[in-house]
């Protein structure tokens, strides 16, 4: 199966291993990972295990870890995906390279990823979980019509639990 997906401005492919550099460089930059990883420094192995995880996961699933595109780009701007979080379902995610920020590019990504999990896989909901204080992906998943549910307590401070869907659950 093809799990490329596509919008007016973007192409999402799946991440391989040939993409590890690129995902290392990516990731470790301070500005990208405030959000995504609690300010953390992945190490390779956890980003080799991230690829190797979600090969297994669009073979067995449909859905992983996209790098992200624009049309007629060679070179990724961000990556978006579906993973799980803990056992309430998967969520969103998506990370974009600075120069990428401010155009609309996290929200088209997100919602190629949402509408592939609502649509594609036939999922019932899909998940967000938003760090406080990172205003634009309250306004991303926002614009995506998703609608807070919970706060839970992260590493670096409350988390808001975002859901969209037809299957609204009570966690």
């Amino acid at each position: 199966m093809n799990h490329v997906l596509t919008t007016g401005r973007l192409v999402l492919r799946p991440a391989t291993v040939e993409d590890q550099g690129w995902l290392m460089e990516h990731w470790t930059a301070p500005d990208v990972r405030r959000f995504l990883f609690d300010g953390d420094v992945l190490a390779e192995a956890e980003i080799a295990r991230t690829i190797a995880d979600s090969s297994a996961d669009f073979a067995a699933h449909g859905y992983g870890l996209w790098l992200v595109y624009e049309v007629g780009g060679d070179s990724p701007i961000g990556t978006a995906g579906l993973r799980p979080l803990e056992e309430l379902g998967l969520e969103v995610f998506y990370s974009l390279s600075p120069p990428a920020w401010g155009k609309g590019y996290a929200t088209e990504a997100a919602r190629a990823v949402v509408d592939h999990a609502l649509g594609t896989l036939a999922l019932p909901e899909v998940l967000a979980e938003v760090d406080e204080g990172n205003r634009a992906s309250v306004a991303v998943v926002s614009r995506l019509g998703m609608e807070p549910f919970e706060v839970v307590q992260g590493l670096l401070g409350p988390m808001t639990r975002y859901r969209t869907g037809s299957g609204f659950r009570t966690p």
